[in-house]
This record gives structure tokens, sequence and C-alpha cells, in this order.
């Protein structure tokens, strides 16, 4: 059998996996529908509204499809399709309107898009605090806002807006950042270089991400802070001399081009988001669990908050604070821990933190970012 022969006798093969993928697609949509159904018939009889989006489930399937992967695909790929299919049969249950910090092309809509797939609907709101409102007001069904990121830390806007928000945690998205320098597409005409340069913009925290190589290759030009990277690409696309601080789907959605790649100070630079929804999330078995704790303004307060965690073997994953806004020189802690709420440990732990606390508030137990 020669090459030709061979290659004919490959595409053939694949040619009928394809059909029957395509066939258990179909039947794995079927079963959605039929879900779908079970939850509506049910919902006639109960008054509580039934939940098509399960978190504590999907993370569940992802992990478990993680674990069996044969190869030779890597596992975080097998997981991203399998992550589309549950996306688009879920979109036949119930389609999801997440809320993120827009306009479109941010980090924000990627994590967005990673975490519910290209079947959610997608909508950009104009700051972290707009994100959070829109879910609690139920004009949309979750949000996604940044928390932390590897290299800059804690996004204290987050942070506040939990103190006086009433929405649960459920989920979380770890997003490698890769920044680029983008201009408009026009600028093509006159072929511009760094020297043509005159303002630099993005968000604070790309700016903060990027400040070793400006130094170092624009020392001289002004830097902007802007809502959000998405606006900064947005005001890069029709202002000349402008350039933006932004991603790969920023580039792609104003039809941007690079004037430089990659120029985060870090390699590993990553940012994590919170998934915020109106209900409690059930545990996954691979779970994490936040707190925002205020304590009383006396010697060993911090220490009287963390010892339960030690004596318990309960390991710790982020510890963080805010000024109360309440008094000065008072502090809310945000802890994050490993475990689920409802973990008999944890209910020991909580139970001993409030001894030494004045404020106590639970964000939610989710399960840790599968993918």
């Amino acid at each position: 059998m020669d090459s030709d022969q061979q290659l004919n006798h490959i595409r053939q093969r694949i040619d009928d996996i394809d059909l029957r993928i395509l066939e258990l697609i179909s039947e794995r949509a079927q079963c959605a529908q039929q879900v779908a159904e079970v939850k509506l018939l049910a919902l006639q009889s109960d008054e509580e509204t039934p939940l098509f989006y399960r978190p504590e489930r999907e993370a569940q399937v992802l992990r478990s499809i993680q674990e069996r992967n044969p190869g030779p695909l890597a596992s975080d790929q097998v997981a991203a399709i399998f992550r589309e299919l549950m996306s688009g049969c879920l979109a036949l249950e119930q389609p999801l309107s997440v809320a993120f910090l827009g306009p479109e092309g941010t980090y924000s809509q990627a994590a967005a898009l990673k975490h519910f797939g290209q079947s959610a609907v997608p909508q950009g709101q104009a700051s972290i605090h707009k994100v959070f409102r829109q879910v609690e007001e139920r004009q949309c069904d979750y949000g996604v806002v940044p928390v932390e990121n590897s290299t800059e830390g804690m996004v204290g806007q987050t942070l506040d807006c939990f103190l006086e928000s009433p929405l649960q945690i459920t989920g979380e998205i770890e997003l490698p950042v890769v920044h680029h320098l983008l201009v408009g597409d026009r600028e093509l005409v006159s072929d511009i270089a760094l020297d043509d340069v005159r303002l630099v913009i993005g968000h604070e925290q790309a700016l903060g991400q990027c400040r070793q190589w400006l130094d170092s290759h624009l020392p001289e030009v002004p830097r902007e802070a802007v809502a959000s990277n998405g606006e900064a690409a947005r005001r890069a696309g029709s202002e000349p001399g402008v350039a933006a601080i932004a991603g790969e789907l920023a580039l792609k959605q104003y039809s941007l081009v690079p004037l430089a790649s990659a120029i985060q100070d870090s390699s590993s630079n990553t940012t994590r988001f919170l998934v915020l929804g109106r209900e409690s999330v059930p545990p996954s078995g691979y779970d994490k669990s936040s707190l925002l704790v205020s304590a009383r303004n006396r010697p060993g307060a911090l220490l009287g908050l963390l010892r339960p965690f030690e004596e318990k073997g309960v390991s710790l994953t982020r510890i963080d604070s805010r000024p109360s806004k309440t008094e000065k020189w008072t502090y809310v802690f945000y802890i994050e821990c490993e475990g689920h709420l409802v973990d008999p440990v944890m209910a020991e732990v909580i139970a001993e933190i409030e001894e030494h606390s004045i404020m106590l508030k639970k964000l939610g137990s989710y399960p840790r970012a599968p993918i």
C-alpha cells in the first residue's frame, strides 16, 4: 500500500469516527433536553425554581474526564472540548446570561467563555460593582469578576463589593494572561513604530503587570489607567498614537495589530476570577471556601482567627486584608481555604473563628478550577 492509499484509508477512518462522535453528541443533547423536561414538570408541583446549571456536577465531570484521559491529547485540551459540549447541551435546557467586566474583549470575557463555554450569553458591564448588581437584581444568571493576579495581588474593588453583597461564590477560573501592545489596524498604512506611540493605556493591573517592559521600551511615554483592557483596545482602534495593553480577544474584537507581543513582566502571569451566583453550591469533592472576617482590635486578634485552621488541619490558600471603611485603622480579612463549609471540620473552624471576630461573612464554597 503506497502513501496515498494509506492516507485515504486513515481519512476514511476519521470520517467514520466523526459520524460516530456526531451521533453520540446528538444522543447526549437529547438527554439534556429530557433533563429539562423532567425539571420543568417538577416545577409545576414545586414552588422552587429548578436549577439547570450545577457547578459541582460540571466540575466533577471535567475532573473525571481529565483523570480518565488516555491521550494523546492533553487533559486540559480534552476538558476544554467537553466544556463546550456541556455548554451547548445546557443551552438546550436554559441559556445562561453571564455578566462580566466589559466592554467586549476583556480578560473577564475570556474567563467567562472559558468557564461557561461559547453557548453562554455574555453581557459586558461598565464596572465590577455593576456586575454584582446585575446578578443581584436577576438581570443576569451569573457574574465573573477578577479577584487576584499572580504578580499584582488582590483586586480590592471585588473584595469591597463582597462586603455589601448577598451573592455567593459559585466557582473560580484561572486564566493565563498574555499582554500585547496594540494599535489600530489603520496604522498599518503608516507603518507605525514604538517611537510613534504618544500614550499607553490599559487597566491599572495590566499597566502594573507590564511595568518593567514599559520602563525599558517606552520610558518617556505617559500611561493612563482606564476601566478595562477592553476599553483601552476600543480607544486604541480610534485614536492615532494611542497604544493599548490588551489580550488576544481584544485584538480580534477590535481589529487591532500588535506592536509588541507578550510584554508582561512575568511569563507565568495568571489572573484568577470568581463566579458570582445567588445559590450556594453543594460539595463537589474538591472544593474551596471563602470568608470575610473582621477581628477585634486587640493584640493577637489575627492569630486568634488563624489558629483554628492550623489546629483542625485546614489548609489556607489565601489571606488578604482590606480597610473596613466603618472605623479608622480597622480591617476586614479575606480568607480562603480548602474544603467545603458543610464539612464537619469546617463547621468547627467557623465556630471558633466567631469567638475572635466581630463580623464573619460566609462568601460560599465552590469547586476548584477544573481547567
